[in-house]
């Protein structure tokens, strides 16, 4: 069984929102189980890089186990509360978001020291872990990144219907009263 830690003041810093950096010799074999809760600060920050209205709740749970030879494999949720804006009636709403998280991270191989540069230097393989760069992972940035993936890009309350304009004024276009204008000044 993981021994349990709790995180409730995570850290900010210069490379994201919200900080919560772990390396490999943190985590005994047994494995660790992290609960994360954004305070105030780091959900506002998170809020503005994601262009929500407000950010209510952001909390992360994750279990985090030794992974081959100085590799760590983390599973876990993210969950949140969202205030985002109605694309159709562009009233408020708060929607509910729930990610699961299964990331293997490994340490890259003698010699490299980061990620390639593009997809010719090595091809994209799904099932391969992810590079572990300096035997550290930051479990703040991947509750932030798997958090804005799961963001629903066009929200909508129940029920709302986007209509859109009668036949006639879709033809007008944007440019009709310019174009009255012309006919107006010319005489036609």
């Amino acid at each position: 069984m993981p021994e349990h830690k709790t995180a409730s003041q995570p850290q900010s810093g210069d490379r994201g929102p919200w900080r919560v950096p772990l390396a490999v010799e943190d985590i005994a074999e047994a494995g660790l189980h992290f609960d994360l809760v954004a305070e105030k600060e780091v959900r506002a920050a998170v809020a503005r890089l994601a262009g929500l209205r407000d950010l209510p709740r952001l909390e992360a749970s994750f279990n985090v186990t030794r992974y081959g030879a100085g590799g760590l494999h983390v599973v876990g949720r993210v969950s949140a509360t969202v205030g985002q804006t109605c694309v159709v009636t562009l009233e408020p709403l708060a929607n509910e978001i729930e990610e699961t998280i299964d990331l293997k991270y490994a340490p890259l191989p003698p010699g490299r020291t980061s990620e390639p540069e593009s997809t010719h230097e090595q091809e994209m393989k799904w099932d391969e872990p992810e590079p572990l760069i300096g035997g550290r992972i930051d479990l703040g940035a991947l509750a932030t990144e798997f958090f804005i993936l799961g963001l629903d890009p066009y929200p909508r309350k129940p029920g709302a219907v986007f209509r859109p304009p009668p036949h006639g004024a879709a033809d007008a276009g944007p440019f009709a009263a310019l174009a009255a204008l012309k006919k107006s000044r010319d005489g036609r």
